[in-house]
């Protein structure tokens, strides 16, 4: 049997050995669900509901214990992990009203009746990253389940023990044998094998752009449907007359939370060049002042990176590049750690500038009106998030639907709210997850008219 040694990050200290399971394991484990589908598609949707808000109870009685396994696990701030948890919980809670909200429709026609139902698909794969494995698990597990469909789960290799435990808590909750399945495994056995397997109806991946690609084409030969939220480049675009100390006080954050693991990470700020020094003076003091110590002290600001081969290759994009500033890091410690580092650019051609880094590293540049930061914004091939500082309505409203990317907030950093869509523009995925339409990208609609004569 292949097992895994998950590692702790901020000690480089080993704490556990999971299970890998085979590609014999994994069709016996997807033929298991497609086994259970009958059954969970045809609970009652009052019923199905009241399974879910009991999921979401279960999860609530143990939101410390998901939340010290996940520090321990990837390294994520206390305060992180245990919004991450409560994340879980609540996208439950609101996906259990979705079976008996999944409506279809009665169209006018002429010589009957038309309507149209949503039919769940049947077994759903979901690939999870291990940037956040817990809340990006529950965007697609639990719309899924919700719309009838029974589900099986890779964590990544690096990030599996959340995931695990969340399995046996559905169990707790009484989900069916086979409803929700977790299946720990190497991407290229048990991620394979969800995308050609005949019994997967849908793959879910996030993860890298180039992945996703590879999963795509790799779905293409079944014709099956896929959701893909894959990278970005965000850009953090501040004017000249927003409030320049709150969008310098905030950057930080927007780029550093998670150690820059995150794809919606604003990796890139424009700063309109009259604000341009005072916006970078205020930055200094601001990244200076992080807190980044031990993730289990509920102070911490930022851990560490995941893996020693992730910090590597953060590394590697400063090779050559100097910073202008950078954070504090802790020493005389193991583990993986990297400063926040602020890199100062107008050279639109660099890696740290046009690449997605996934590190604590962001690169500055200065614009000098409206469509000059529209243009910069919009020369990269991701379009997932971003931020838009300025007191200007018109101006916000305007950069907002001229820039190039799923999900945009004004005068702050909030990408993602599990009751509105979330997904990218371009490079950066297909479709959208989350907000009240998620269940029905788990379904067919199916319409069926029905002659009067």
């Amino acid at each position: 049997m292949s097992t895994y040694t998950v590692i702790n990050p901020a000690t480089a200290s080993p704490v556990t050995e999971v299970a890998l399971a085979s590609l014999d394991e994994t069709d016996a484990l997807i033929e298991r669900a497609q086994e259970a589908f009958p059954a969970w598609r045809d609970v009652a949707p009052g019923e199905r509901a009241r399974l879910l808000r009991s999921f979401a109870a279960v999860v609530d009685a143990h939101l410390e214990e998901l939340a010290q396994l996940e520090v321990t696990n990837s390294g994520h701030t206390l305060g992180n992990a245990r919004w991450e948890a409560g994340n879980v919980r609540d996208v439950l809670n609101y996906y259990s009203a979705a079976p008996e909200r999944l409506f279809g429709r009665q169209i006018p026609v002429a010589g009957g009746i038309d309507l149209t139902f949503h039919e769940p698909l049947g077994v759903v794969a979901i690939i999870v990253p291990w940037n956040f494995p817990m809340p990006i698990a529950g965007w697609g597990f639990v719309p899924a389940l919700a719309a009838g469909n029974t589900v099986v789960l890779k964590p990544a290799e690096l990030t599996p023990l959340t995931a695990i435990r969340l399995g046996e808590l559905a169990l707790e909750a009484g989900l069916p044998p086979g409803v929700f399945t977790v299946i720990p495994g190497k991407g290229s056995v048990v991620g394979e094998r969800f995308v050609t397997h005949p019994l997967v109806q849908k793959v879910c991946f996030t993860g890298s752009t180039e992945v996703g690609k590879q999963i795509m084409r790799g779905c293409a030969d079944q014709v099956k449907k896929v959701t893909l939220e894959l990278g970005g480049k965000s850009a953090n675009i501040v004017f000249a007359d927003a409030d320049i100390a709150k969008a310098a006080a905030t950057a930080p954050y927007a780029v550093f939370d998670n150690a820059g693991q995150d794809c919606c990470a604003r990796s890139r700020i424009l700063v309109q060049r009259s604000a341009y020094d005072e916006f970078l003076g205020r930055l200094e003091t601001a990244v200076g002042a992080m807190k980044v110590i031990d993730p289990a002290d509920p102070a911490s600001e930022m851990g560490p990176m995941i893996s020693a081969k992730q910090r590597d290759s953060v590394e590697g994009y400063l090779s050559g590049v100097e910073a202008a500033f950078t954070g504090p890091v802790p020493t005389g410690t193991d583990g993986f750690w990297l400063p926040p580092t602020v890199v100062l650019t107008e050279d639109t051609t660099i890696p740290v500038w046009r690449e997605e880094v996934f590190g604590p590293v962001v690169a500055v540049m200065p614009f000098d009106d409206e469509d000059d930061a529209v243009r910069l914004a919009n020369d990269t091939e991701y379009g997932l998030s971003g931020s838009i500082f300025t007191r200007d309505l018109g101006r916000a409203l305007r950069v907002a639907r001229a820039v190039e990317s799923g999900n945009l907030s004004v005068n702050s950093h909030s990408s993602v709210r599990y009751w509105t869509p979330f997904g990218g523009y371009k490079q950066s995925g297909l479709g959208r997850e989350l907000g009240p339409d998620a269940p029905n990208a788990f379904t067919e609609e199916k319409n069926v008219f029905i002659a009067q004569d």
